[in-house]
């Protein structure tokens, strides 16, 4: 043990100590020229104490919360939807007990992370979904293609690089960059190939060089071999005079990987056709390859070329099904899809208003179903169809566009009709009768969830604020989260002129839902703030209500939207009422 008064070695023998390792290292192409900062020796009895471990992450989600987020923005999957909600929620609730509870499971053998194996066609929303749990959870979120990735020591990317990334992502927050999710996609590319004779380097390697990460293992910042690294941790050995090892554990990320598994599904009807005939049972029939992939057991992983220890750190799994014509449809009609919502904003850079006909989401949604590329193919099949207005629009004076069927099956002549200006009128009526469908969809969607939105986003979601919340969404491009939880915003400011009304004048109005929601509509069409709407609820009610206040003694009192309409004769309906009550004085 070292005594207290051991001499601290002098600065300058440090810099002449660094300055030989950097000669021997790079030839005496870097020097040192700055003088080291040795920190000042610290008494025992001085350093204080580190304060309790916070944890980076506030997360509360129920798995059922979670899917009823992923409900508004995915078509079908409900199957995968659950799997990937209850495991993912499990994965840091956990996560939160440990860090916040006193029970140490750190030491625990043999425990289990609940990385994931996604299965499923391209274009089903694999990528998708994940990206909108990791926003939903707040969380750093990297995507990597397995194909890029090599074991370390061979050409290609080191799959150490992925956790790296995630410091990036989380702004350099190592602690937060822990809590992270990795997501590898195209993973059934590195499994061994099956017709090569001994052992496949280049892909079993890959495998190889994940099994440490998925599990546990300390990720150094620095990247070996790179000069840039090594002067980073030459300046912060010169600002602290402390070689600090600044590395990435492993043992929260949670890893994700997906891929389409095109032969696994034969492997798994090879194997059950095996058995069932073995024990002398019929083979079930089975709707298609999903159906296999829904029985496959790790066996058949390791028969379709992944090691035994690699299918082992993936333990969930989750199949997504193929999407019909009619999938690819409800996913285009959906009001919190991206596809429909970016083209909107495409258009509305140029200041042109743009809605869908139902009959042209159908001929859309046909298209992509030809292609075969699953919700992938709507993206061009929109982008295809529109990419002549796109160009030719900005520069006409239309400002309304209504894509109709014409539209999409005969764009030129569509476009050439619309120029017109004879045309014009036909052209805002076709506008107005789709915007007036839009809205139907819209009310019609929010009255069948309007139990989970309520609950979701705390407002009470009636009639006539479901028709404000409809008007909102066809007048701005928003997704239906975005557009409640505007309307809650209003409402709550709302709630506070009542709070400001009583500190003023000691009078307690209360405003009604259909009040509130004529007020919501001002806020939207007038751009009237707050503090002007207040100004103008006391103009209107103050003297009097305070007039029946100090007749009755009366102190609470409702507003409705017909008494903003017209504030004289609430008052006076008011008066009335109170004076055969009260027997008031008629004045």
């Amino acid at each position: 043990m070292k005594e207290r008064n051991e001499k601290i070695p002098d600065p300058k023998e440090i810099e002449k100590e660094i300055g030989d390792f950097l000669s021997k290292k790079f030839g005496g192409s870097v020097k040192m020229v700055s003088p080291l900062l040795v920190p000042h020796e610290v008494s025992p009895e001085k350093v204080e104490k580190p304060a309790p471990k916070k944890t980076k992450i506030n997360f509360d989600l129920k798995p059922e919360e979670l899917i009823s987020y992923l409900d508004q923005y995915i078509v079908k999957q409900d199957n995968a939807k659950a799997i990937l909600a209850t495991k993912i929620c499990t994965h840091f609730n956990r996560i939160k007990r440990a860090e916040t509870s006193c029970d140490d499971m750190s030491d625990m053998v043999g425990h289990i992370k609940n990385n994931i194996l996604m299965f499923g066609p391209t274009g089903v929303g694999k990528t998708y979904i994940i990206k909108l749990i990791a926003n939903k959870i707040q969380v750093p979120f990297v995507k990597g293609d397995a194909t890029k990735f090599s074991e370390t020591g061979y050409v290609g990317g080191d799959v150490e690089d992925l956790v790296r990334d995630l410091v990036r992502e989380a702004d350099g927050d190592i602690e937060l960059a822990q809590y992270g999710i990795i997501y590898i996609d195209e993973i059934d590319k590195i499994a061994s190939n099956r017709n090569i004779i001994g052992v496949d380097v280049s892909r079993s390697g890959v495998q190889r060089a994940l099994l440490k990460p998925m599990e546990e293992t300390e990720v150094d910042l620095k990247v070996p071999h790179d000069p840039i690294s090594m002067i980073q941790e030459i300046e912060r050995f010169r600002k602290t005079g402390k070689r600090d090892k600044r590395a990435v554990n492993t043992s929260n990320i949670l890893f994700i990987m997906s891929g389409a598994f095109g032969d696994l599904a034969r492997i798994v009807k090879k194997r059950i056709a095996h058995q069932e005939i073995g024990f002398g049972a019929k083979i079930k029939n089975y709707r298609d390859e999903i159906d296999f992939l829904q029985k496959v057991k790790a066996e058949d992983l390791i028969e379709f070329g992944f090691e035994t220890e690699f299918v082992g750190r993936l333990p969930v799994r989750a199949v997504f099904e193929k999407l019909t014509e009619e999938d690819l449809f409800e996913i285009l009609k959906n009001p919190s899809n991206p596809i429909i919502l970016g083209k909107k904003l495409d258009f509305a850079a140029y200041d042109i208003n743009v809605k869908f006909e139902n009959e042209a989401l159908r001929i859309l949604a046909e298209k992509a179903f030809n292609e075969n590329t699953g919700a992938r193919g709507l993206v061009s099949a929109v982008e295809g169809a529109l990419l002549l207005f796109e160009k030719k629009l900005p520069s006409s004076d239309i400002k309304k566009f209504p894509v109709t069927v014409s539209v999409i099956e005969d764009p030129e002549k569509s476009l050439e009709h619309m120029m017109l200006s004879s045309n014009r009128s036909n052209l805002h009526e076709t506008f107005e009768k789709i915007a007036r469908e839009e809205k139907e969809y819209i009310i019609s969607y929010l009255d069948s969830n309007k139990k989970n939105l309520s609950e979701k986003y705390g407002l009470t979601l009636t009639p006539s604020r479901i028709e404000v919340v409809a008007s909102y969404y066809s007048n701005h491009t928003m997704d239906i989260e975005k557009v409640i939880n505007k309307i809650k915003s209003y409402y709550d400011d709302i709630k506070k002129i009542e709070l400001i009304f009583f500190k003023n004048n000691d009078i307690n109005v209360v405003l009604e839902d259909d009040a509130i929601d004529f007020i919501i509509e001002q806020f939207e069409k007038n751009d009237t703030t707050v503090e002007d709407y207040y100004e103008q609820l006391e103009d209107d009610f103050k003297h009097g209500l305070n007039l029946i206040r100090e007749k009755t003694g009366k102190n609470r009192f409702f507003i409705t939207r017909s008494a903003l309409l017209n504030p004289e004769a609430y008052i006076s309906q008011l008066y009335k009422d109170e004076l055969s009550h009260n027997l008031l004085p008629d004045v």
